[in-house]
C-alpha cells in the first residue's frame, strides 16, 4: 500500500528510507554470515573435525558479523528517525502556509480542530508510516529475495517453496485492505467529528451553563463518544484478526521450510552445516513480512490521515496576487467598495470615501451596517471584494502582508499565558524593557503592574488574573509598542469601565496627531472629536462630515445621535435617583 502523492511530498524523507533499507539489508547479510559460520562449527564438532584455529577464526568471524549487524540496525534506526523527522516538518509546514495563504478567515474552509487533530495525532501516524511502515515494506521484498538467491545455491526446490509461501503474508492484507480503508475513513471521520464538538462544546461551556443546556449536550457528546468508540473496536478487532493470521501463515510456513530442509537432508540434499542454515534463516523469510503485516494498519492509518491532510491542502482559497509592493503610509481611499458574504445579501453598496494621511476618522451606524466589515477588509482579514482600496496610493492588494503596518485593537484582544514581558514582546520582538514601561505609562497601568511584580507578573490563560479593564489596556500597550503607521480600534471600549475608556480616547487622540487612526464604535460620544465621520446604513455610506456638521444636517447621524443622548440622560437620571 504506497500513496504516491504522500512519498512525493517529501523526497528527503525518501532519501532517509532508502538508506534504512540498505542499512537492514547490510545487517541481513552479516546476520546471514554469523548463521552459517555458526552451523558450520556444528558440523564441524559433530563429525569431529573441529580445530582450535579454527574454532577461534570462527568465533572472530561471528563476532565482527554481530557487531556490524549492530551497527547497520543502529543506522538503520537513525535513518529511520530522520525520514520521520523530515516529513513531519515538511507536512506541518505546508499545512501552516496553507494556513497563511487560506488568512485569518482559514476556519471558513478547515474547522480549527480539524487542523488541530491532522497537525498533531494526523501527522505523528504519517511518521509511522515513513519510519517504519515505508522502509519495512521494500526490505520485506529484498530480504526473501536475497535469501532466495544464496539458499538456492544450496538447494533451489526448498528455497523455492520457502519463496512461495512468503507472497501469502501480502495476500492476506490486500484481502481485507479495501475494508480497512473503508473502516479507517470512518475512523478519522469520527474521530475529526468528535473534535469539533468537544472543542465548541468547550469553548461554549459557560453559555451552555447559563441556559441550562449542558445536560442536553452532554449526552449528545456521550453518543458521539459512544460512536467513535464502536468504530475504534471494530478498528482493534480488524487489527487482531488480521494479525493472527499473519501469524498462522508466517509461522505455517516457517514451518514447512523446516521440514523440507530436514527431507532434503535425510535424502542427501542438504549437508548437515546447509540443513542447520536453512532451519536458522527460514523465519528470516517470514519475518519481514510478518513485521510488514503489523505495520499494515498503522500505515492505513497514516494514509487516512494524509488524505485528511491533503484535503486542507487542496482546499479553496482565493486565487494568489503577486503582492510585492511594500507598504507606504498615507491615506486610505475607498472607491466603489461592494463586498457580500454569500450571494444572498451584500454587506457593502458601492461604498467610496478617503481619510488624510493622519488624523482620526470614525464609522458609526447601527450594527450589522457594514463598519467591521470594512476593517476587515483593511486588515486583509478578506480578500474578495470589487472596487478597489488604495494605501499611500497603492492597491491594498499589491501590499506584501509582511510590510502592512497596522494594527487593530478590538473588543476582545487575545492574552497568551506568560509574562507581562512576553506578552508586549509579541508586538515587538526587539522592545527594551523602558520601552515596555514607557507603554504601559500612556495607558495608565504602570503602578499596578508594578505593584504585581513588574513585567515577569505572570498572566494566566487570557490575562483571567487580570480585571477587564487593566487586560484592554494591556493589549493598548501591546499596540502602542508594535507603532504602527495605521491603529483601528473596533468597539475597544464597548466593554470597559468609564476610567479605561477616557484613557483609551485619550491614547487615540494622541495617536491622531501623527498617525491615521480608524474608530468604530457604537457610543457617539467617543467619535465628537473625530476630523471625519463617516455614517453607514445597510451598507450603504449615507453621510460624512464632522460632528457639528452631521448634527446640522438633522439626518441619520443627528437622529442617532440625539437618541442616544436621550438614553445617556435617562440612565444618569435614573443614578441619580438613587
Amino acid at each position: 500500500m504506497i500513496n504516491k502523492r504522500l512519498i512525493k511530498t517529501s523526497p528527503t524523507s525518501m532519501k532517509f528510507v532508502r538508506y534504512t533499507v540498505l542499512y537492514q539489508w547490510i545487517g541481513l547479510i552479516f546476520n546471514m554470515i554469523a548463521l552459517f559460520t555458526f552451523a558450520h562449527i556444528l558440523q564441524c564438532a559433530y563429525i569431529g573435525e573441529i580445530t582450535t584455529p579454527y574454532l577461534i577464526k570462527s568465533l572472530v568471524t561471528i563476532i565482527i558479523a554481530i557487531i556490524i549487524r549492530s551497527l547497520s540496525s543502529v543506522k538503520a534506526t537513525k535513518a529511520s528517525y530522520y525520514a520521520s523527522r523530515t516529513i513531519k516538518n515538511d507536512l506541518r509546514q505546508k499545512i501552516y502556509h496553507k494556513l497563511l495563504a487560506l488568512g485569518l478567515n482559514y476556519n471558513k474552509v478547515v474547522s480549527t480542530s480539524k487542523v488541530i487533530q491532522v497537525s498533531t495525532e494526523g501527522v505523528e501516524q504519517i511518521e509511522i508510516y515513513f519510519a517504519r511502515y515505508l522502509p519495512q515494506f521494500f526490505y520485506s521484498m529484498l530480504a526473501p529475495l536475497t535469501l532466495f538467491i544464496v539458499l538456492g545455491t544450496m538447494n533451489i526446490k526448498v528455497a523455492l517453496i520457502l519463496l512461495i509461501c512468503v507472497p501469502l503474508i501480502p495476500m492476506s492484507i490486500i484481502a481485507v485492505n479495501k475494508f480497512a480503508k473503508r473502516l479507517f475513513k470512518k475512523y478519522w471521520s469520527s474521530y475529526t467529528a468528535l473534535g469539533d464538538h468537544f472543542l465548541d462544546n468547550l469553548s461554549g461551556l459557560t453559555t451552555l451553563k447559563v441556559y441550562g443546556a449542558d445536560e442536553a449536550y452532554h449526552k449528545q457528546m456521550n453518543k458521539d463518544a459512544e460512536h467513535f468508540r464502536k468504530i475504534t473496536m471494530k478498528v482493534l478487532t480488524m487489527q487482531l484478526n488480521s494479525i493472527t493470521l499473519m501469524d498462522l501463515i508466517a509461522y505455517g510456513g516457517a514451518a514447512l521450510g523446516i521440514g523440507f530442509s530436514l527431507f532434503a537432508f535425510y535424502n542427501g540434499e542438504l549437508t548437515l552445516c546447509q540443513c542447520i542454515f536453512f532451519i536458522l534463516v527460514t523465519s528470516e523469510f517470514f519475518i519481514p513480512m510478518r513485521l510488514l503485516g503489523s505495520y499494515f494498519h498503522v500505515a492505513m492509518n497514516g494514509v487516512s490521515a494524509a488524505q485528511s491532510i491533503f484535503e486542507i491542502i487542496d482546499s479553496n482559497c482565493v486565487t494568489e496576487i503577486i503582492r510585492d509592493e511594500k507598504f507606504t503610509p498615507g491615506k486610505i481611499e475607498i472607491n466603489n467598495l461592494i463586498f457580500a458574504y454569500d450571494d444572498s445579501r451584500q454587506i457593502l453598496k458601492d461604498i467610496s470615501l478617503s481619510t488624510n494621511e493622519t488624523g482620526l476618522f470614525s464609522f458609526v451606524g447601527k450594527s450589522g451596517c457594514g463598519k467591521s466589515t470594512i476593517v476587515s477588509l483593511l486588515m486583509g482579514f478578506q480578500t474578495d471584494y470589487l472596487g478597489e482600496i488604495t494605501i499611500g496610493g497603492v492597491s491594498l492588494n499589491n501590499i506584501s502582508e509582511q510590510s502592512l503596518n497596522m494594527c487593530i485593537v478590538k473588543h476582545q484582544n487575545y492574552l497568551f499565558r506568560g509574562t507581562i514581558r512576553d506578552n508586549l514582546c509579541i508586538a515587538n520582538k526587539d522592545a527594551t524593557d523602558e520601552m515596555l514601561l514607557l507603554a504601559l505609562k500612556q495607558v495608565c497601568l504602570i503602578e499596578e503592574i508594578k505593584s504585581k511584580g513588574g513585567l515577569d507578573y505572570i498572566l494566566l490563560e487570557n490575562g483571567s488574573n487580570l480585571s477587564g479593564g487593566q487586560r484592554q489596556r494591556l493589549a493598548l500597550a501591546r499596540a502602542l509598542i508594535r507603532d504602527a503607521s495605521i491603529y483601528i480600534f473596533d468597539e475597544a471600549t464597548s466593554n470597559i469601565d468609564i476610567e479605561s475608556e477616557t484613557i483609551f480616547n485619550n491614547v487615540m487622540l494622541n495617536l491622531a496627531k501623527h498617525k491615521l487612526v480608524l474608530l468604530i464604535s457604537h457610543r457617539l460620544a467617543n467619535v465628537i472629536p473625530s476630523d471625519k465621520i463617516f455614517v453607514l446604513e445597510k451598507g450603504v455610506l449615507v453621510e460624512t462630515g464632522t460632528h457639528k456638521e452631521l448634527l446640522a444636517n438633522h439626518g441619520v447621524y443627528h437622529k442617532l445621535f440625539m437618541a442616544q443622548a436621550k438614553l445617556e440622560e435617562i440612565y444618569k437620571g435614573g443614578q441619580g435617583n438613587e
